[in-house]
Formats: C-alpha cells, structure tokens, sequence
C-alpha cells in the first residue's frame, strides 16, 4: 500500500502528516518551523527603518519644510519583502525536506493544503519528483486546523 503524507503549512509552519494504512486519522510525521518569520511585523519595520538612516536625520530637522510624513509605508513595504524573503527560503527549506524524504522513500502521494502566497513559492521550489506526486492541492491556510478536520478535508469519503 502506497504511504500518503498530508502537507500544511504557511510562511512560518509546515506539518508534515501521515494517512495510516487502516484509516482513521491523519497522525503526525513531523513539524518544520522557520524562526525568522516568526519575527513581528515591528521588528521588520523597525529593521528597514534602520537601513534607511538617511531619512531619519531629515526628519529630525524641524525647520525643514519637507519633512518626510510617509516614513512608516517606506518602511512598512520593506518589512513587507523581507517577510517574502523570508517565505521563499522558507518554501525552498520546505521543497529540499520533502526532496530528501522521497528520495528515502517515505511517501509516495503527496497532498497539499498551504496558505495562498506561501502555496505559489513551495510550487516554484518543489524538485520534479516531488511535484510529480501532488495529487492535491488546497490553496487555503489549514496550518492551525486539528488533525481531524484536516483528515475530513483531504479524506472525507474514506473516514467515515
């Protein structure tokens, strides 16, 4: 019998799960996590902000005219594509784990169910092989939802 794994994940998580042979529910295989987007949005601003100096010594001029009212959306779209960085290294972390894992044989079916953004950047990463066993796809963030909803979802018919 072939072994199926249930991928869930987004920009932060990934939970790898496993479809037993006899049914039931999905039971856990393993958790991949990347510390760095765990980072607050503010720390991410606060870091962009810090690469852009030059515009803080022009604000802090308080006679000049033309003082920069729109600081934060520079930073704030910064922030922005450091977090889709941070997601891409992520995916790519993700796409290289199941790369291994086929080639060790641990599954044979793959099933996906990941966050919209993070789905298109763990596509683009995915080594061939892998992709070729995808038999799902979700684009929906169920990274939080319990193990039995998630059996439901990607095996509704054979739970019951």
């Amino acid at each position: 019998m072939k072994t199926i794994w249930v991928l869930v994940a987004d920009e932060a998580i990934a939970r790898i799960l496993r479809w037993p042979e006899n049914g039931g529910q999905l039971e856990p295989v393993e958790e991949l996590t990347d510390p760095d987007a765990h980072a607050s949005g503010t720390d991410l601003r606060r870091d962009a902000y810090g690469r852009r100096s030059g515009s803080a010594t022009h604000q802090a001029r308080q006679d000049t005219p033309h003082r920069l009212q729109a600081v934060s959306s520079v930073t704030s779209s910064a922030g922005e594509a450091e977090q889709h960085v941070e997601a891409g290294q992520f995916a790519t972390h993700v796409a290289e784990h199941l790369g291994k894992a086929v080639q060790q044989k641990r599954f044979d079916e793959l099933r996906i169910a990941a966050a919209p953004r993070f789905l298109g950047a763990l596509r683009k990463a995915l080594p061939p092989q892998v992709a070729s066993l995808v038999t799902t796809e979700l684009n929906k963030d169920l990274v939080h939802a319990q193990n039995d909803e998630l059996t439901q979802r990607f095996f509704g018919e054979k739970t019951a």
